[in-house]
């Protein structure tokens, strides 16, 4: 079923978020990264935006963060080729410091103008449940703000009756102290375990 813009596949969700200028962070980036996996996949897990390094590559979910969160799924016994993952926004939002391009988070408004892009993707996928990875993706999928510490390892409902699991985005972990790192990933994957009900 075609989403919100008529988009029945995910190659012309490309062509279209490549041309997107909505909001002013697609022109700086090198292109946009929309969601990969199964069609019909029963979980969809939406992060925050592309990094730098998914942003040169073109794929969800391949860099540091990526890693974390490939490992977590491991852990629980969810293969990552039968779940769908994408991120709210579809483009990287960065600043230059030297050569060096720094995540900056998108603005509500960026987002916002992003969502009709995410919901396209729900409705190619239709997947059964979703996984909100960090704050930007609980707000974009559930319309409001979310206290994801509040929050995290709980279901909450859509307005269209689908069900959204939240939880930290993976590169949250990436900034916790080393020594309660193994801490926080246990706990992320208790989290994700949640959802292998729908496996």
């Amino acid at each position: 079923m075609p989403g919100p813009d008529g988009i029945s596949t995910l190659a012309q969700l490309k062509v279209r978020t490549m041309r997107c200028r909505e909001c002013p962070i697609g022109e700086f980036a090198t292109q946009s990264v929309v969601g990969e996996g199964p069609k019909q996949a029963p979980l969809m897990l939406v992060g925050e935006q592309p990094g730098d390094k998914e942003d040169l590559a073109g794929h969800p979910f391949v860099g540091p963060a990526g890693g974390l969160l490939d490992r977590a799924l491991e852990q629980i016994g969810i293969a990552r080729d039968r779940v769908f993952v994408t991120n709210a926004v579809k483009h990287f939002k960065f600043e230059l410091r030297g050569k060096r391009r720094i995540h900056k988070s998108p603005t509500q408004r960026e987002a916002a103008a992003c969502l009709h892009w995410l919901e396209d993707e729900i409705a190619l996928v239709k997947p059964l449940a979703l996984v909100a990875l960090g704050s930007t993706a609980a707000r974009s999928l559930l319309g409001r703000p979310v206290p994801v510490m509040a929050e995290r390892g709980r279901w909450l409902a859509r307005e269209d009756g689908l069900q959204v699991l939240v939880t930290l985005h993976p590169s949250a972990l990436l900034r916790v102290p080393p020594g309660d790192r193994d801490q926080a990933f246990a706990q992320f994957a208790r989290d994700l375990a949640q959802a292998k009900k729908l496996l």
